[in-house]
């Protein structure tokens, strides 16, 4: 490594915080520096339990650290790109917390601010920097399965609890915005941009959606069918479909037990991907466009197109029509 490690801070105790400090500790380029959270006790003890240096009572005092380079957001998703702003304007460079906002325009606001700032803004599809995905982007672009025709994502859990921040309609919960927004994400890695969507969604009795399906028509002519929910069986599984064979992940998102399986000519063979840690590699590659030495692997083009998506996605399963993009 040919620079000091970026000194990072995290802003807020959430749960997804347990997935990125390990890989953060082990990182020669990342150096956990600070945690902050609403109240002073409740930072103090966050950094007493993960062993993190600076603990800061409020969200202000960890953007005004001169030591913190970087900030990791992990806010619920209706704080997103209010806090990403702020960081950005007090100099620090941010990734922020999967999905980074559902309606585009604030999306841009907040690359605006991130150009005029010269710092880095990348939203954290963590998945997107694993082994497995490369591996699956160059098996589809190689031909592996011929002609790319369709694509099929289900990823869902259950969570019965009402108290949990994923069920709450104000701070933009639902299942779209939790898991769902990987299935339209990854249909986007492979097909494209698209240019028709149809969605129907279930809500649930807090008011969020707690089943969402989803279509969406590429020009192309690929179309990728997917579904996700947090009242469902376990599932977390993508396929790409092509007029020669199939590609299988089950395991695209976690990529916990990486892997993918070959369908074609009436055989399976499975591709072994060696394992690795989704959440370092992502602070890593942010680290890496932060000293200059590689851009991010995931910035404004990508994340504009996202929010536009789940927009138009979000319209469709309220009009019961489809969207045109």
């Amino acid at each position: 490594m040919s620079y000091e490690p970026v000194r990072w801070g995290i802003l807020s105790t959430a749960h997804i915080n347990r997935l990125v400090i390990p890989p953060a500790r082990e990182s020669p380029k990342v150096d956990l520096v600070a945690i902050a959270s609403r109240t002073r006790d409740a930072a103090d003890q966050y950094a007493t339990k993960w062993e993190i240096p600076r603990a800061h009572g409020s969200y202000e005092a960890l953007l005004a650290d001169p030591d913190v380079e970087a900030i990791y957001i992990s806010l619920p998703n209706s704080l997103h790109v209010e806090w990403s702003i702020n960081a950005l304007e007090a100099g620090k460079h941010v990734l922020c917390e999967k999905p980074f906002e559902q309606r585009p325009e604030r999306v841009e606001d907040a690359f605006d601010v991130a150009e005029r700032q010269g710092l880095q803004l990348t939203e954290a599809f963590m998945y997107r920097h694993h082994p497995q995905t490369a591996k699956l982007i160059e098996l589809v672009e190689g031909g592996a399965i011929g002609t790319l025709q369709a694509i099929r994502a289900a990823f869902s859990y259950a969570l019965y609890d009402v108290d949990n921040v994923r069920l709450r309609t104000d701070v933009e919960g639902g299942a779209l915005m939790d898991v769902g927004c990987y299935c339209v994400h990854s249909s986007r890695l492979l097909g494209g941009e698209p240019d028709r969507v149809y969605a129907e969604q279930v809500v649930g009795p807090t008011g969020v959606d707690v089943r969402f399906h989803g279509t969406m028509r590429f020009p192309s002519g690929v179309v990728s069918q997917w579904d996700c929910g947090m009242v469902m069986a376990e599932r977390d599984e993508l396929e790409a479909i092509g007029d020669t064979g199939s590609l299988f992940l089950d395991d695209p998102y976690h990529c916990d037990v990486p892997g993918i399986e070959l369908r074609r000519d009436g055989e399976t063979e499975r591709i072994e991907i060696e394992p690795a840690d989704p959440y370092g590699l992502e602070l890593e590659n942010v680290s890496d466009a932060i000293r200059g030495e590689r851009e991010p692997l995931l910035g404004r083009e990508d994340a504009v197109a996202q929010a536009a998506t789940i927009a138009a996605l979000r319209r469709s399963a309220e009009s019961g029509t489809p969207e045109v993009l």
